[in-house]
């Protein structure tokens, strides 16, 4: 009898998908598998990420990308012939932006460090998630543009919340919804993930599409190439001292002579005298 009704069990559980509740726990190995597997994730040491950011009509923004272990960043990318720099060396988080009139390197404020903080983790928030102080809750399944999807609650170590949607076919995320503070204003930011590319074994988003929830304006990375294990020296992600600025001369200090470009140099040395004339 016991044994009637432990087949019907599993049969009831073949026929209907899904008896057998998933937990997050399922849901991320199931993610790292379709992303190519732990060992192959583990395995890179650098990423380096060719994209263009389009932010508007006529508005394109190249850059690249590079990312190191354990938690390195650098991000370089260029608008109406400025670049600016954007990284994160595992403690500090600091950048330059010369379109804003600052040449020299300066601290993000701590709301921007913490978004450059996840930017250098190179295997994203799932993997390892227990052992990086982050926390995650299956919130059950919901459509995304037509296609089931489960919702993961990640709430972040350092306070920011995300949810995740993973494809309940191929397991690979397809939308993300971000709760972050920006200049002391909290906004959702949801982002559209896609065209996914095999890269050296492993599966990589080729398109994002995010912007603020509820607007209509949307910021659209396109990547172009993906290169894995590139050397990447440390010093990249370190922040550069300011440029040294030239001396004022003291008060009173005599100003150094003028010349005049036009008139020729003096010699350097006088010319020989003339021998006395023959007595």
């Amino acid at each position: 009898m016991v044994r009637k009704v432990c087949l019907s069990i599993i049969a009831l559980a073949i026929l209907i998908p899904g008896l057998w509740a998933q937990t997050a726990d399922d849901i991320i190995a199931k993610n790292i598998q379709a992303r190519g597997g732990m060992d192959k994730l583990k395995a890179v040491k650098s990423i380096k990420t060719t994209a263009t950011m389009t932010m508007g009509p006529g508005m394109e923004a190249p850059g690249v990308m590079v990312q190191k272990r354990p938690e390195m960043a650098r991000l370089e990318f260029t608008i109406q012939g400025l670049t600016a720099v954007q990284a994160y060396d595992g403690s500090k988080a600091w950048q330059i932006m010369p379109f804003m009139g600052k040449k020299d390197a300066e601290l993000m404020s701590a709301d921007e460090a913490k978004e450059m903080e996840e930017t250098a983790d190179l295997d994203g928030p799932l993997v390892d998630y227990k052992a990086k102080g982050n926390s995650v809750e299956l919130l059950g399944k919901e459509k995304v543009e037509g296609t089931d999807a489960y919702k993961l609650k990640v709430t972040l170590k350092n306070g920011d919340v995300q949810t995740q949607y993973i494809d309940a076919d191929s397991f690979l995320e397809i939308k993300e919804e971000t709760s972050r503070t920006v200049r002391g204003t909290e906004r959702d930011v949801e982002s559209s993930i896609g065209d996914y590319k095999e890269v050296d074994g492993i599966i990589f988003p080729f398109a994002v599409e995010s912007g603020v929830k509820g607007t209509d304006q949307k910021q659209k990375i396109t990547i172009s190439k993906i290169e894995l294990n590139v050397p990447a020296d440390d010093a990249m992600f370190k922040m550069p001292p300011p440029a040294p600025v030239p001396p004022v001369p003291a008060a009173g200090a005599p100003e150094p002579p003028k010349t005049d470009p036009n008139k020729p140099e003096a010699p350097k040395t006088p010319p020989p005298a003339p021998n006395p004339p023959d007595k």
